[in-house]
């Protein structure tokens, strides 16, 4: 069963990206980044990691695709690059990816990472939790607020200001 639920999300995650990057539409891009990172998520819940995949929901899903979709949807449209389309440059990216793919496969299988056992109990995700909470809670607070800086930068650079044509040369 974990086979295929792996294989299920593989397929969600790989085709995601790459829509990701193929979509002409950046909205629609920013969304397939967000189910992107959702299977990604969904990796880290089959390796019993719950807590790390609820991070990955939070930290990634949550805040930051979304941040970047409201930079897009904010920012005026003559000022998105213009994409370029050559189907050399595409063909060689596939290939390219492709052979890291490959290339990386070889390294695990040669690697016997199937004949690694371990005899260490599971992590306690709670356990994690109130690390984070007791320890670590001032970078928790220094990423929140740094992650309200960019969106209020992020507004400040996309606010729209119409400025007429001979003002724009002085």
């Amino acid at each position: 069963m974990a086979e295929i639920v792996f294989l299920v999300l593989s397929v969600i995650t790989i085709g995601s990206a790459i829509a990701a990057l193929e979509m002409r539409s950046l909205i629609y891009g920013s969304i397939a980044l967000m189910g992107s990172l959702g299977g990604i998520a969904g990796f880290f819940l089959l390796l019993d990691a719950p807590f790390v995949a609820l991070f990955q929901l939070v930290v990634y899903v949550g805040a930051i695709a979304v941040l970047i979709l409201f930079t897009v949807m904010l920012v005026k449209r003559e000022l998105i690059f213009k994409k370029i389309e050559d189907k050399r440059r595409k063909f060689a990216g596939i290939g390219l990816m492709l052979i890291i793919m490959v290339s990386i496969g070889a390294v695990f299988i040669d690697s016997g990472i199937k004949t690694i056992t371990t005899d260490e109990p599971p992590v306690n995700f709670r356990d994690i939790g109130a690390d984070f909470v007791i320890y670590y809670w001032p970078a928790l607070i220094l990423m929140g607020l740094i992650l309200a800086g960019t969106v209020t930068g992020a507004l400040v650079l996309a606010r729209r200001v119409d400025v007429e044509v001979d003002e724009r040369t002085n």
